[in-house]
């Protein structure tokens, strides 16, 4: 199961490191949206979403995507409009951020949010705001550098909490939605994702513009920022399945589950991570 992982992992990081690089911007997020809707369709599981209903729910969160895709500028020749992306990332954080508050108290207020409307409204949220951050990443450095990145980081967490869970983890996370989370897997992640992290700002100070210490103290902020969100992005799918009695989102990746298995932590770092980019780096 560990290689099929693996395995897995590296077919998908060899394709997406070509097509963030290759592709300009309007064809990278025609394809990111087309991934956002195979995200829908698995999403539309969590709130028991029948047949129709399901198709709906792809079709409306494709519309909003077009509608977006004319709000951001991607349609015009008037550039893109970071202002309105900074908008719609911090209203992302917001919404995790509330996500978190679900988590601290599953499964006490399940009722509160478990009906087929309000999980439909919290897939949309999340969904349409991973597919704007990384789309803003992409405009703001066209390499698609950015976009690898993030990525990269949010699988430094992945990673760093594995294998020292495995290796020291005894005290649980949060059991009753993944029992076999562990808070030394979770420092473990953090620790490893500040690496990652400070490793990037030494390249982007040398390569596209001069970093000053604060600048630096930013970035490792923002390591320890992605690391929390990544942590409550997959608590967060964990909560949604178990409410469902479902092992994974769906099959489409081996080894892996379904695309949201893959995406969770990134789903939830990409808005508040956009956002302190945004402002660092000065706009697009």
């Amino acid at each position: 199961m560990l290689k099929q992982r693996i395995a897995t992992a590296i077919v998908l990081l060899i394709g997406l490191i070509a097509m963030t690089t290759s592709l300009g911007l309007e064809a990278f997020s025609a394809v990111t949206g087309a991934l956002v809707l195979i995200g829908a369709w698995e999403w539309a599981a969590f709130a028991s979403l029948g047949s129709n209903s399901r198709l709906a729910f792809v079709g409306t969160l494709a519309l909003s995507i077009t509608v977006l895709w004319f709000a951001l500028g991607l349609a015009g020749n008037n550039g893109y409009d970071a202002s309105f992306a900074l908008g719609f990332s911090l209203l992302g954080a917001l919404f995790w951020a509330l996500m978190f508050g679900a988590i601290v108290s599953f499964p006490e207020s399940t009722e509160a949010w478990n009906d087929k409307s309000r999980i439909s409204v919290m897939g949309m949220l999340s969904l349409l705001g991973t597919w704007v951050g990384l789309v803003t990443l992409k405009a703001l450095l066209p390499s698609g550098a950015l976009v690898i990145m993030l990525i990269i980081m949010v699988a430094a967490v992945d990673v760093g909490a594995f294998f020292t869970g495995k290796l020291f983890g005894k005290r649980k996370l949060a059991p009753a939605l993944s029992p076999n989370k562990t808070w030394e897997g979770v420092w473990g992640g953090v620790a490893l994702n500040l690496i990652v992290s400070l490793a990037f700002a030494l390249l982007l100070d040398k390569y596209v513009q001069a970093f000053a210490a604060i600048d630096y103290a930013i970035f490792a902020a923002l390591a320890l920022i992605v690391a929390f969100f990544s942590v409550v992005g997959d608590l967060a799918e964990s909560m949604l399945k178990r409410n469902r009695e479902l092992k994974d989102s769906g099959s489409i990746l081996p080894g892996h589950g379904g695309l949201l298995d893959r995406i969770d932590g990134l789903m939830a770092a990409t808005p508040i991570c956009v956002a302190v980019l945004i402002l660092l780096l000065g706009g697009v």
